[in-house]
C-alpha cells in the first residue's frame, strides 16, 4: 500500500481504522470550538437532540467574538441565551474582549499537531499551521459532535503545493496565499486537504503559517497544513496527491484580490494610484502581533492621509497587551489609527467598522464579497499589512516596497 498523507494519518488515528482518501469515518474529536455567531443555533439543536450534557466539558470552548462587546439589545440577548447555557454545562468560556475564537485556540494550546478539532466557523482550518486536523462544521454537526464526542468525515483528497526560493523584501505569507488562491482559483480545492512544502517553513514564523492555513477554506479546502520539521507529524514519502501545484516564491510581488472574489488576483502595481477611503487590520488572517507591528512599522512617525481611516483589531488580548508594551500600538495611535476590542470586529460585518456606500476599502482579512464588511455597496481589496500600512501614507493603493525599513 503507498503512504498516507498527514489527513488520512490523522483521520485514521481517530477511527482506529485506516483511513484512505475516499472512505467514511467515525472518529473521535479531540477539541470543539464554537463562536457565537453560530453559537445560538448550535444550542438550539442540542436542546432538539434532548442533549443533557456534554460529552466532555474540557473538550469545548465557546467564544464571543464575531459580536463582542455586543453592539444591540438582540445581540446582547442571544450571547446571555448562549452564556447561560456554558455557564450551566461547565465548557470552557471566552468571554468578550479575549479574542478570536481561531488565534485562541491555538495561543492556549487547545489545537496541536496531530489533534482532530472542529469548529463551527469556515476558518477552523488556521489550526493547521500546528499540525491538526481542523474544520468547520454547521451548527447541527457540532450539537451532535458535543454530546457524543463523535463525528463522521469523507477522507479527503490531498493537493500538495511547493514553495520553492525565497520569498523578496516587502512581501509577507498574505502574498503567497493570495497568489495561491489566484493559480488554484475559489473552487480549485473543493473538500481537499492542503499540505504546503517549501524550505520558506523552515524559516517562517507561526504567525506567517497561520495566514496561510487559514486561507485554504477560500479555495474550497476542508484542511490545510504548512509542514515543516518541526511540525511534529507528516506525511509519508510515497504519499499519494490528487494534484502538485508549484510556486516559485522569487516570483511572488505584494498582491490584492480584487473586488468581489478572493481569487480576483492582481499585482498591486496594476490597481496602484486608485484611492481608498478606509483601512483594517485585523481577523484571524492578519490580527497578529507581527501584522500589526509589519504595519507600524511603515506607519511609524508619519500620519494617516486626508480622508482615510484606519480601524486595527488585535486578534487576542495577549496580542493587544504585547503590541503595548512594545511600543505598537503607540506607533498605529500616533498615526491616526483606530484601536478596537480584540475580537472579529470589521471582518465579517456585524459589528463595528462598516464600510460607507461606494467606498474602497483595504482589509487584511480573509473574505471580499459583496456584503462582507456590512455593505454590498462598497468594493473590498485583500492586501497585506504592508501593502495597507504604505496605501494609508499615501492614499492610494501602494506597492509597499518602496517603504519597507531594513
Amino acid at each position: 500500500m503507498p503512504g498516507m498523507t498527514i489527513a488520512e494519518k490523522i483521520l485514521s488515528e481517530h477511527s482506529g481504522k485506516e483511513a484512505r482518501a475516499g472512505d467514511i469515518v467515525f472518529c473521535d474529536v479531540d477539541f470543539m470550538v464554537v463562536p457565537d455567531s453560530t453559537g445560538i443555533f448550535t444550542v438550539r439543536s442540542f436542546k432538539e437532540m434532548e442533549g443533557k450534557k456534554v460529552c466532555d466539558p474540557n473538550k469545548i470552548m465557546f467564544v464571543f467574538d464575531h459580536c463582542s462587546p455586543p453592539p444591540n439589545q438582540h445581540i446582547a440577548n442571544m450571547q446571555k441565551y448562549e452564556r447561560d447555557f456554558v455557564l450551566s454545562q461547565g465548557v470552557i468560556l471566552a468571554e468578550g474582549g479575549e479574542g478570536v475564537c481561531h488565534q485562541l485556540a491555538v495561543e492556549k494550546g487547545y489545537a496541536s499537531a496531530g489533534k482532530l478539532v472542529v469548529g463551527a466557523d469556515s476558518h477552523t482550518c488556521t489550526y493547521g499551521a500546528v499540525g491538526a486536523f481542523a474544520t468547520g462544521v454547521g451548527a447541527t454537526d457540532m450539537a451532535a459532535t458535543m454530546i457524543s464526542g463523535k463525528n463522521w468525515f469523507k477522507v479527503p483528497e490531498t493537493i500538495r503545493v511547493n514553495l520553492k526560493n525565497d520569498l523578496p523584501a516587502g512581501c509577507t505569507a498574505k502574498d503567497i496565499i493570495l497568489t495561491v488562491i489566484g493559480k488554484i482559483g475559489a473552487e480549485g480545492g473543493n473538500y481537499k486537504a492542503f499540505e504546503f512544502y517549501g524550505d520558506y517553513f523552515e524559516k517562517c514564523t507561526l504567525d506567517d503559517r497561520m495566514t496561510i492555513a487559514n486561507m485554504v477554506v477560500e479555495m474550497g479546502g476542508k484542511t490545510g497544513f504548512t509542514c515543516f520539521s518541526g511540525l511534529g507529524i507528516q506525511a509519508d514519502e510515497d504519499a499519494v496527491y490528487c494534484e502538485t501545484v508549484e510556486i516559485d516564491l522569487a516570483e511572488v510581488v505584494p498582491c490584492v484580490a480584487k473586488p468581489h472574489t478572493v481569487d480576483n488576483w492582481a499585482p498591486v502595481s496594476e490597481v496602484a494610484g486608485k484611492p481608498i477611503n478606509y483601512a483594517f487590520i485585523g481577523s484571524c488572517t492578519n490580527g497578529r502581533f507581527e501584522d500589526l507591528k509589519a504595519a507600524a512599522d511603515i506607519l511609524r512617525g508619519g500620519k494617516l492621509a486626508r480622508g482615510v481611516r484606519l480601524l486595527v483589531v488585535p486578534a487576542s488580548k495577549d496580542i493587544l497587551l504585547r503590541a503595548a508594551d512594545e511600543g505598537v500600538l503607540k506607533d498605529l495611535v500616533d498615526a491616526g489609527a483606530a484601536v478596537f476590542t480584540p475580537s472579529c470586529a470589521a471582518c465579517v460585518g456585524t459589528h463595528g467598522g462598516v464600510p460607507a456606500d461606494g467606498e474602497t476599502v483595504l482589509s487584511t482579512t480573509n473574505r471580499n464579497f459583496k456584503g462582507r464588511m456590512g455593505n454590498p455597496n462598497a468594493d473590498i481589496y485583500l492586501v497585506s499589512p504592508m501593502t495597507l500600512a504604505a496605501s494609508c501614507l499615501t492614499g492610494v493603493i501602494t506597492d509597499p516596497r518602496p517603504y519597507v525599513k531594513e
